[in-house]
């Protein structure tokens, strides 16, 4: 039988695992990319370090960071999980390193380190890539995809995946093209919103405030007076907002939250502290700086970019003598470092955002393959698809698992039924390079 022609559409972290392993499967495989550079956003990843995945052993826990459409994934990562990415970086010459949150990266060379291991993957493959070349249609014929058309060219094949990204960080080519692709074949696409973005707030920080990056702290969520959403971590605050890990990771609830209702955030910037502790530990200040100005008092408490933006929210003037202070006052400071209001107006937008929420509907998708329920020959594999978790390397994981298996399932879609029969999971094991 004449090995099945893969096109593969987008060298993103998807596109090229699975342009890698449909090839590693007998395929010919052509990989189409618009940029003249493959992996244009995993460059970018982990600001250039690549946050290849995550240390997290337990898959029901791992998949949980997904909410509840985890257990879509739980197919693809049976197959091609973390410890077999892990595996596959490894072998290819990767060595890496652990940090705090169980973040997984190369120990040298960062996103270049893991591009390279994956071009080299296609060049075992003998993968075609036609690089510099934007897609622009998807013709059907009886139900099944026929070709694409290219600028300037056409690429017909008996299979293909459409790896295109969604639409964070559009300079970067995704520029929600597949969305379009997966329309011609009758799927439905969940609106597509901007996630782990950095939140606008409506009044800016003091400008001693801005770039200052608050470690420790816990940031709250409330929709009309109810607590919904609660993150500890590292917060960013920025000219427009805030930004960093828990701003990012709560931003979808939050741009939810500003167009459900009233969208109130509070700041703790002493979340180890109970609110008794804290304002002891404020008497035991004030009582050292007594002679000086409240706002001498807070130089051994806060770190010093946030103290400007504490004075212009508390009630006590900044030069008021400390000894002056009543304890009702001192009180309503340890208030308000537990609780510091912000009032959010929205996400910084697509540019901004380091992933796309929505996407292809997981329905119409078949979970072991990542092949369509609507086009018999159609794959879809990474941020395309309506799923994507927090930050720490959970969406690269994504990605890793769906385009494998996605790149396996087109190259083996046409096998003959004998052959089929045959084609088990140990046959693809012993093929598999992890």
């Amino acid at each position: 039988m004449t090995s099945p022609k893969v096109v593969v559409i987008g060298g993103g972290a998807a596109g090229l695992i699975a342009a890698g392993r449909a090839a590693e499967c007998g395929a010919r495989v052509i990989l189409v990319e618009k940029n003249q550079a493959l992996g244009a956003k995993l460059i970018l990843s982990g600001k250039g370090r690549c946050n290849i995945t995550n240390g997290e052993e337990d898959i029901d826990r791992f998949l949980s960071f997904y909410g509840k459409k985890g257990k879509f994934l739980y197919s693809v990562f049976s197959r091609f999980g973390p410890r077999e990415t892990l595996l596959f970086f490894e072998k290819r010459g990767l060595r890496t390193v652990m940090e705090r949150g169980k973040r997984i990266f190369p120990e040298k060379g960062g996103s270049e380190k893991v591009i390279n291991c994956l071009i080299d993957y296609l060049k075992e493959g003998r993968v075609e890539i036609y690089r510099s070349r934007e897609a622009l249609n998807l013709e059907f014929r009886n139900g099944r995809a026929k070709r694409f058309i290219l600028r300037g060219q056409e690429v017909e094949g008996d299979a293909f995946i459409i790896c295109t990204g969604g639409k964070s960080f559009p300079k970067t080519g995704s520029s929600g093209d597949g969305y379009r692709f997966a329309q011609r074949a009758g799927h439905t696409i969940i609106t597509p919103k901007p996630a782990l973005c950095p939140v606008k707030l409506r009044d800016k920080w003091p400008l001693p405030a801005r770039g200052l990056n608050l470690k420790n702290v816990s940031l709250s969520l409330f929709l009309d007076g109810v607590k919904i959403s609660e993150r500890f971590g590292e917060l960013l605050l920025t000219h427009f907002g805030i930004s960093g890990p828990i701003a990012m990771d709560m931003s979808r609830e939050i741009d939810d939250a500003c167009s459900g209702g009233s969208a109130e955030l509070y700041l703790d910037l002493k979340p180890a502290l109970s609110l008794e502790i804290l304002s002891a530990r404020i008497g035991r200040d004030f009582e050292k700086y007594a002679g000086s100005a409240f706002r001498e008092s807070l130089k051994d408490l806060l770190p010093r970019g946030i103290i400007s933006s504490v004075l212009e929210k508390s009630a006590i003037p900044a030069e008021k003598r400390v000894s002056d202070i009543s304890s009702e006052e001192r009180n309503s400071l340890a208030r308000l470092l537990k609780a510091m209001p912000l009032v959010p107006s929205g996400l910084l937008g697509f540019d901004w955002s380091i992933v796309t929420s929505g996407g292809v509907s997981l329905k119409e998708i078949e979970p072991a393959t990542m092949k369509s329920k609507l086009a018999e020959n159609l794959f879809f594999a990474g941020e395309i698809l309506d799923i994507d978790g927090p930050t720490g390397g959970f969406n690269l994981q994504m990605c890793w698992s769906t385009g494998y298996m996605a790149g396996e399932s087109a190259a083996g879609i046409f096998a003959l039924p004998e052959e089929s029969g045959r084609r088990s999971n140990d046959d693809l094991q012993a093929k598999n390079p992890v």
